[in-house]
């Protein structure tokens, strides 16, 4: 027998089955690796899956290893009826538990009418001569079986594989069907077994070598001891040449290798819709005392803030052009502070923290967090500073406030300041920011606080300013022209 290929033996299905227990002897002669059933009748590793549930409204495979499974399932049988009365069953969920060992895959699998037919597909394993070479490879790619215990199987593996002469995905005619229906090429539930194992090879390619002769345990055990070795005879001899080629180290897929694999790479999937609203956090009074410098109610307060960032981020990254933003600005402690007390709106013992670390008193975060509302960054930035600009900037500031009004209607201003200028008798004020914008303010208690968003028209900066600071500069009027009629 073939040193690069081994068969299992057949045996009495039903004993044992299900166990998932390891043959811990050597197995058979020809070529064998001890997995699989042995020719004294033992069992090698065996893995049994539960069954799945129907597989409505989806793929069998979005992997593109999956994807090159079912194709070779499809080139092989002879009858694509008989595929797709397969494919239906497993749609269905009629596939049951499904054992896989080295060189068999095995399930019940029901007929619309109920009746159960036990089905197998037998793949060959891999002998020992092929494991050899696989092995060596993968001690050479570190890279390889990284992805492989990430759940992932580049193409670059596959392909470093086969330059070894290793075939590990079948092609046609490699998966040879078993059925207690009688058929003799795929039927419906042998077919219904292996879309339903390409569901299972999507999320662990593992299972596809656990088919061709290896479970990950000892796969894994083996790489070990290879690797020390090399690490052994590398530190006796210096490291070998053929380490230290062009490609070592580079990251990423050849381009010929991806080409290659276009054909049966699957399309990006649709992106999922977003959920309407931040998740919910978590509560953390319980009766357990917190550790000493613990404080619950803040650790709630940055958890439920991180739902809401995440679920911000997560709109922001699927609307239409996001790619081509730029990103945002780191913000400062102080910023992060202001932004924090306007998202999570705190009780007033945290609010007094995260005033605190903004650098301002309670009542001026309240300002900063109104500010923050209505503009972020730069409508802080207006809150806290006072700027000077040029002559020129300030001559079109002017000529803009002159403009902004039809004649008889603009309201007197006073500058109060190098970039304000305040509305004469009404709590009004408006503000001019670096990039042209105005940004209205009216004054509450003594203190003047934001009162809408920027606007590059100040007469609309102005008619924009929120129904407080109306109704508050509308009382002001009314009560002046009483004062003046009396």
């Amino acid at each position: 027998m073939s040193d690069d290929y081994d068969f299992e033996d057949d045996y009495a299905y039903g004993a044992g089955y299900g166990t998932g227990e390891a043959d811990a002897s050597g197995g058979g002669d020809g070529g064998g690796d001890g997995c699989g059933a042995s020719r004294n009748g033992r069992r090698g590793p065996e893995r049994t899956f539960a069954a799945l549930p129907p597989a409505q409204g989806r793929g069998f495979a979005t992997s593109w290893w999956g994807r090159a499974w079912l194709k070779a399932l499809e080139d092989t049988a002879l009858d694509g009826q008989q595929l797709k009365q397969g494919r239906r069953l497993a749609r269905e969920g009629r596939v049951g538990a499904v054992s896989v060992r080295p060189g068999r895959i095995t399930a019940v699998v029901r007929d619309r009418d109920g009746t159960a037919h036990r089905s197998d597909v037998l793949l060959q394993q891999l002998g020992a001569g092929a494991w050899d070479r696989f092995l060596d490879m993968a001690v050479d790619r570190a890279g390889h079986i990284a992805a492989l215990l990430d759940r992932d199987m580049p193409p670059h593996l596959v392909e470093d594989a086969a330059s070894a002469g290793v075939e590990l995905l079948p092609g046609i005619g490699d998966l040879e069907p078993e059925c207690t229906c009688g058929a003799w090429d795929h039927c419906p539930h042998s077919g219904a077994l292996c879309y339903q194992v390409a569901r299972l090879l999507d999320e662990d390619p593992f299972v596809l070598l656990l088919m061709r002769g290896r479970e990950e345990r000892r796969l894994l055990d083996e790489l070990q001891v290879r690797s020390a070795a090399r690490a052994v005879r590398d530190g006796d001899s210096g490291p070998r040449e053929a380490d230290d080629g062009p490609e070592r180290g580079v990251r990423g897929v050849p381009a010929g290798e991806a080409f290659a694999a276009a054909g049966i790479l699957p399309p990006l999937p649709t992106p999922p819709s977003p959920p309407d609203a931040p998740g919910l956090g978590p509560s953390l009074d319980t009766e357990t005392a917190p550790a000493p410098g613990v404080d619950p109610a803040a650790l709630e307060v940055l958890a439920a803030d991180s739902a809401v960032r995440a679920h911000r981020m997560l709109l922001d990254a699927l609307a239409p052009g996001h790619e081509g933003q730029p990103l945002p600005a780191e913000l400062t402690p102080q910023q992060d502070a202001v932004r924090l007390a306007a998202d999570a709106r705190p009780d007033a013992r945290i609010g007094a923290r995260l005033a605190a670390g903004s650098g301002r008193a309670p009542v001026d975060l309240d300002a900063a967090v109104r500010a923050w509302g209505y503009g972020g960054v730069a409508a802080l930035a207006v809150l806290d500073e006072e700027w000077t600009p040029g002559a020129e900037q300030l001559g079109r500031a002017r000529a803009r406030l002159g403009e902004a009004w039809e004649a008889g209607e603009r309201p007197a201003l006073r500058a109060s300041g190098r970039t304000r200028w305040t509305v004469a008798g009404a709590d009004l004020q408006l503000r001019l920011d670096r990039n042209g914008r105005w940004w209205p303010y009216h004054k509450e208690r003594g203190r003047w606080v934001p009162a809408g968003p920027a606007d590059d028209d100040p007469a609309g900066a102005l008619a924009g300013a929120d129904d407080g600071a109306a109704d508050a500069a509308d009382s002001k009027h009314a009560a002046e022209g009483a004062d003046a009629r009396m």
